[in-house]
């Protein structure tokens, strides 16, 4: 790839970023639309340098227990993605029933937890867990249950185990699947740990827009609202490099783009 294409990736998202500003900056000037509807976007930011220390302290929690649920997430969905997608007939048993897990609204299942754990930073690591452990074990499942039969009674004509088609041909292949659902899934998790901080918690950036709310303080909402924008961004940023670096070869038709 070439450096005027590299500068023209980081160029087009920023320019179209400040324009979305400018655009919500002149909205709610031009429809003199309520501070307490919608602030503008430089009473938002004003917002966030005002409270920056109490909203980095509370982004700083939040990014924890999204973070400590995404790792879960991925543990427990790497290891059940490949203990499904190991034999297709226990693909076929198990899928159906993670299908009607996933179908259960996690909203519902927060107060459960706040029961069983009590408030605080449980909860919201837990919620953040369940919400984004279904598409690694989907996608992991999958890549893995896809590999062609013929590709696997060629390599057990050869002599190949059952593990070594596994290690050597179903995990590199399903890496593009497992990254794609990482991808997905850090962002369901921090939708699991706001949605857990705003049931019950001490401290969050879901439990600081409460307290905003309930004080009409709508700017420092928003302010909030970018703050997740942002790390989400940073996070999916950070995955999207890891999944270059392990999985280049599945970008090659995009190098010289």
């Amino acid at each position: 790839m070439s450096w005027g294409g590299k500068t023209e990736k980081l160029i087009a998202p920023l320019g179209f970023t400040i324009l979305l500003l400018l655009l919500w900056e002149v909205v709610c000037r031009a429809f003199s639309i309520p501070q307490m509807i919608l602030p503008t976007a430089t009473e938002t930011f004003a917002a966030l340098w005002t409270f920056r220390a109490v909203i980095f302290d509370n982004a700083l929690v939040t990014l924890w227990t999204t973070v400590v649920g995404f790792g879960l997430a991925i543990v427990v969905g790497v290891a059940l993605g490949i203990g499904i997608g190991w034999h297709r007939a226990i693909y076929s048993a198990v899928y159906p029933i993670l299908v009607a897990f996933n179908s259960i609204p996690k909203v519902a299942v927060v107060p459960v937890l706040i029961l069983w754990f009590g408030l605080g930073a449980m909860p919201a690591i837990l919620t953040a867990f369940l919400i984004s452990f279904f598409p690694i074990i989907v996608n992991v499942a999958t890549g893995l249950a896809t590999v062609e039969p013929e590709l696997e009674d060629v390599l057990r004509a050869l002599g190949a185990k059952k593990m070594q088609i596994m290690r050597k041909v179903g995990i590199p292949r399903s890496l593009p699947h497992f990254f794609g659902s990482l991808k997905v899934a850090i962002t369901l998790a921090f939708v699991g740990a706001v949605v857990a901080e705003t049931a019950g918690a001490s401290k969050g950036l879901g439990k600081l827009m409460l307290d905003a709310q309930a004080a009409f303080q709508v700017p420092v909402v928003f302010a909030c609202l970018i703050v997740l924008s942002v790390l989400g961004i940073l996070l999916y940023a950070v995955t999207a490099l890891v999944e270059r670096r392990y999985t280049g070869w599945a970008f090659r038709s995009q190098q010289n783009l």
